[in-house]
């Protein structure tokens, strides 16, 4: 295909998504199998426009003074594609699959417009409902913390020290261009591509197969280290999903000790069982809603609560859900977490750490609720982070988002990572 039957693609698929309101890669599947002789580098061109209109929905379409499909996928391409209108229209010339080219009354328009003087969310590219939690959060750092989600991501993986060394794994990924992650000890990362670019399939590798990796934000590693667990521990990642967390875990553990994952959802365990033999993991016990846990009240050195949220940290990767999130969603998301921390903190032992993690950057769902349990359970104390962070990482490496250094927020504009909240506090002994 040519740029043209790219971007008409891409002006469906979006059609589509505003239409029914569905997730971008619903859209683009389904696109997909609808279109079968398109091949994989056009695929993956096509989701590059797609994803890179969603990042930037709110401005671009003020740039373009317009929420039509056809102009918000052409502000897109001149934003972020490198083109001008001229050089934009060139090549969509004489192809009849191309929609209609830049006319100069558009291309006036775009150029005339500045977005400093658009409305603060517009500028966030935000829904407006959030700037006020964005602004609580980050001050008057909100408009450029919340912009920095409107970059590709990169793709991050975690070597898995039980198998692999570090060095290892980025020998084995070299033509991947696979580099050390700036901050997570064990992580190595393939930098976001531009334009039609596509990223490594790094599942099909030889090492992955192997259990040498698995592919995880270095956000989500960095928390992971932050957790501190050590071999001999008994720990529980109470919302353990499909793993990612536990496998982390068990590493740090060395396979010593014991790690048991649970989750109130038995679907999302799934995938844990394979990824835990593919790892080469002695130490883990997956539990399910239906199991008898009693046995282990009181009992944890350390349980992680990953709990369930609006997922505002992963905007950059997941942008359509940016504009699905809803005042309702993050209500139900509260509760959620009220729920989860209440019935995990029986599970800490006195003297042992309660660790409090989302992949949000609302305060609603972290200082608010962090704040909230240990008023209504003075048994527990909040604990340093920071002082963590600072004896992994040392001060000279990007220093996550805090007001205190007690809590931390990561951020793709503070250390390039997704968004992540992280809290500990103590069991009073």
């Amino acid at each position: 295909m040519r740029l043209g039957g790219r971007l008409q693609a891409a002006i469906d698929v979006l059609s589509d998504i505003e239409k029914r309101n569905r997730p971008a890669s619903e859209a683009l599947k389904a696109w997909g199998l609808d279109h079968r002789f398109a091949g994989s580098g056009d695929r993956a061109a096509i989701g590059n426009i797609v994803y890179d209109a969603l990042r930037k929905k709110a401005s671009t379409q003020y740039l373009m003074q317009s929420d039509s499909t056809r102009r918000w996928v052409f502000g897109t391409l001149l934003r972020d594609w490198g083109y001008d209108a001229a050089s934009l229209n060139a090549a969509l010339e004489g192809d009849k699959f191309a929609p209609d080219l830049l006319t100069d009354s558009e291309v006036a328009t775009f150029n005339q417009q500045d977005l400093s003087k658009a409305a603060p969310h517009i500028q966030a590219d935000v829904p407006e409902w959030l700037a006020q939690s964005l602004e609580a959060n980050f001050a008057e750092d909100w408009i450029d913390e919340a912009k920095a989600f409107g970059a590709r991501p990169p793709v991050d993986l975690r070597v898995n020290t039980l198998k692999a060394s570090r060095d290892k794994v980025a020998k084995a990924l070299q033509k991947a261009g696979a580099k050390p992650t700036t901050i997570a000890r064990n992580g190595l990362r393939v930098a976001a591509g531009s334009g039609p670019a596509r990223q490594p399939n790094l599942q099909a590798e030889a090492a992955f197969q192997k259990g040498w990796f698995e592919i995880q934000d270095e956000g989500s590693q960095i928390v992971a280290d932050l957790v501190f667990a050590q071999p001999g521990e008994q720990v529980l990642d109470f919302c353990a999903g499909a793993g990612g967390k536990t496998l982390a875990l068990a590493a740090s553990m060395e396979n010593r000790g014991q790690i048991h994952a649970y989750d109130a959802d038995k679907n999302r365990l799934k995938p844990i069982y394979q990824r835990i033999k593919r790892a080469g993991i002695r130490n883990a016990q997956v539990h399910s809603p239906d199991d008898d846990m009693s046995a282990l009240v009181g009992k944890m050195d350390r349980v992680v609560v990953d709990a369930p949220c609006t997922g505002t940290g992963t905007w950059r990767r997941h942008p359509h859900a940016k504009w699905k999130l809803s005042r309702e969603m993050l209500e139900t998301r509260l509760t959620e977490q009220d729920e989860a921390l209440s019935e995990a903190a029986p599970f800490v032992k006195p003297g042992g750490f309660l660790i409090y993690i989302t992949c949000s950057i609302l305060p609603e769902e972290n200082e608010n609720q962090i704040t909230s349990f240990i008023d209504d359970n003075p048994e527990f104390e909040l604990l340093s982070v920071g002082e963590v962070w600072q004896d992994l990482f040392g001060f000279d490496k990007p220093q996550p988002w805090s007001s205190d250094m007690r809590t931390v927020t990561l951020t793709p504009l503070s250390v390039n990572t997704d968004g992540f909240f992280m809290a500990v506090v103590g069991r009073k002994a």
